[in-house]
């Protein structure tokens, strides 16, 4: 149960702060940014949304309960994003995170804000290395070529046992390997020509 006490002004910035790294954090929300899945205002609509809770729980004088966040985080993902998340990320990592960092800072407690900033740097290497590559269309089409390039060059005089392979590997691909970017790049070289 939250809303027991107001936010000093400090409390509310480190609060704010707090819930945007959490925010940041989500990966959920992050590739419904980052794909769109909201149309073409989705990072607003992510800040909006990350505004939208930081205020449900901060200038509220009613108690706050988990339940009721988990519920507004998980319709707001599939309103603004057309996005459910059952990966359970929306409960432990988020709607947990959130109601610690508010009743820390009702408390005057910014440890975990502390650790989350300390471990941001991380984080944000991670979505930076994932996003290179984004900035152009072109050099999009350079690194999904490079390494197709790199595997004619590296292998060797292909089989039939090969074949199978990359044909099996192709048809085990998920959807997540899709999602995430990997996509299956046919070889250049011809079937059938296998030395006897």
């Amino acid at each position: 149960m939250e809303g027991d006490g107001a936010l000093s002004a400090e409390a509310l910035s480190k609060f704010e702060e707090g819930a945007g790294l959490v925010f940041s954090r989500w990966t959920a929300l992050q590739m419904a940014v980052q794909n769109e899945w909201g149309g073409r205002s989705s990072a607003q609509k992510a800040h909006q949304f990350a505004s939208d809770v930081v205020a449900w729980l901060a200038h509220s004088t009613l108690p706050r309960y988990i339940d009721d966040l988990e519920e507004m985080l998980d319709e707001n993902m599939l309103l603004s994003f057309n996005t459910e998340t059952e990966d359970g990320s929306l409960e432990e990592q988020v709607a947990e995170q959130l109601m610690l960092l508010h009743e820390e800072c009702l408390q005057g407690n910014y440890e975990t804000i502390n650790k989350l900033q300390m471990s941001g740097s991380t984080a944000q290497s991670v979505m930076q290395s994932q996003q290179s590559g984004d900035d152009s269309e072109d050099e999009k089409s350079n690194e999904e070529c490079q390494p197709a390039m790199k595997m004619d060059i590296d292998t060797g005089p292909q089989d039939a046992t090969t074949d199978k392979l990359e044909s099996s590997t192709a048809k085990n691909l998920s959807e997540k390997d899709i999602a995430d970017g990997w996509s299956v790049v046919p070889s250049r070289r011809k079937r059938g020509q296998n030395k006897s």
